[in-house]
């Protein structure tokens, strides 16, 4: 383990719920769900007054509804989720010298050295005053010598509160602590060490490694490190150009300007589902033309994270009409999605219908199991077999 590492873990409190109370302060310490607003919504984020009923994020908006009847019931509203996210990036990316944003509401901070100049729980404590100050969220923090132990510091500091955990108390402060609190310990996870009679992390980490190995497979190991307290995982530099991306170039330059939408529309739909496969939610697309004489342009736009086929394609679709208006050749054309951070979609949980997200789980899972061309839009497919009957065409 390395003693020398200063990590911090910062968490927005219940995110969501604090930007609607500082859009609306009448909502402050009362109950709040946020989701979707019929019977069959999920909670995408609640108020702790809410948990005191029970409530809890992915429940059914209908259970909620019953166990805290008096609740306020919002809609999600993901651009002032996002701005508020980036506010916060913002003033971190001010006054530390690498952080990883691993998703809108957590980053982590690598300040390894810093107490050189500053002590870093002081420092700390500066910079969380600081976005409080200049945002009005709630948040909390976690210190310790690496990333597993920061962020489970920062679950116990919360509501709104700060954490050291230095070497000498790692051992102390998670051996009490239940197994669910370390990450990557799921509901299967949890499950199945508790039929082995492991409620606590004192008692998984006093287990031989190669047992958990061999009921856990090779998340066994990582899974007894992390109970011992071991964590070598780097802090990622952060950079908003961070991107993924895709580009064709035509064997013969086009003007069909049907099929480059279909082509246009194949290509988002593949590195979406790769955005969604890393667990990735992109802020920012660009699209990208190049005419027969080789100018090139692009176009880019900010919008709210999302890893969704569908919000992505209206976004990159009208970028190209606003894009293409010399209606010359067109040699190449390109999609990028940048600003990337790490998280699950949260943008589902605030609709009404769930069959949208029911059908990007089962496109994904097909995917996963056949390959990403195992099933496609229509439209995709068709610019496919325009592009293949062109190229037979030059050959013969």
């Amino acid at each position: 383990m390395n003693t020398n590492r200063c990590i911090v873990h910062l968490d927005l409190d219940t995110f969501f719920v604090s930007v609607e109370r500082l859009m609306n302060s009448s909502l402050i310490g009362k109950p709040i769900i946020i989701g979707g607003t019929s019977d069959r919504g999920v909670v995408a984020s609640c108020s702790y007054e809410a948990r005191q009923f029970g409530v809890h994020s992915a429940m059914p908006m209908k259970m909620a509804r019953i166990l805290c009847d008096h609740a306020i019931v919002i809609r999600g509203d993901m651009d002032q989720y996002s701005k508020y996210s980036k506010m916060v990036t913002e003033i971190i990316a001010e006054r530390t010298p690498v952080y990883e944003k691993a998703s809108i509401d957590e980053h982590y901070l690598d300040i390894s050295g810093m107490d050189r100049f500053f002590g870093n729980l002081k420092w700390s404590q500066e910079l969380r005053e600081k976005i409080i100050h200049e945002t009005g969220l709630p948040i909390s923090f976690g210190i310790s010598v690496n990333k597993t132990i920061s962020k489970i510091a920062t679950g116990e500091a919360k509501p709104n509160g700060l954490l050291q955990v230095p070497v000498q108390g790692i051992h102390p402060f998670l051996d009490p602590l239940s197994i669910r609190k370390i990450p990557m310990i799921g509901k299967k996870s949890y499950h199945l060490l508790r039929s082995m009679g492991i409620s606590y992390i004192r008692t998984l980490r006093d287990i031989p490694k190669e047992m958990i190995e061999r009921v856990m497979g090779k998340n066994g190991s990582v899974v007894w490190k992390k109970a011992n307290g071991i964590d070598p995982t780097p802090v990622q530099q952060y950079s908003e150009r961070k991107s993924i991306g895709t580009e064709r170039t035509f064997e013969n330059d086009t003007i069909d300007v049907k099929m480059l939408k279909n082509i246009l529309i194949g290509m988002v739909e593949k590195i979406a589902f790769q955005l969604r496969k890393e667990q990735k939610l992109t802020s920012c697309i660009t699209v990208k033309i190049r005419y027969s004489n080789f100018d090139t342009h692009t176009l880019q736009r900010h919008i709210s994270y999302t890893s969704f086929d569908h919000i992505l394609l209206n976004t990159a679709l009208e970028l190209f009409d606003r894009l293409y208006t010399r209606r010359m050749l067109i040699r190449l054309i390109g999609v990028k999605f940048s600003s990337l951070v790490q998280g699950a979609q949260q943008l589902n949980m605030f609709e009404d219908t769930p069959e949208m997200t029911s059908l990007y789980q089962a496109m994904d899972k097909i995917r996963l199991r056949f390959g990403s061309k195992a099933i496609r839009r229509a439209a995709g497919m068709h610019a496919t077999k325009e592009i293949q009957q062109q190229m037979f065409q030059v050959r013969t």
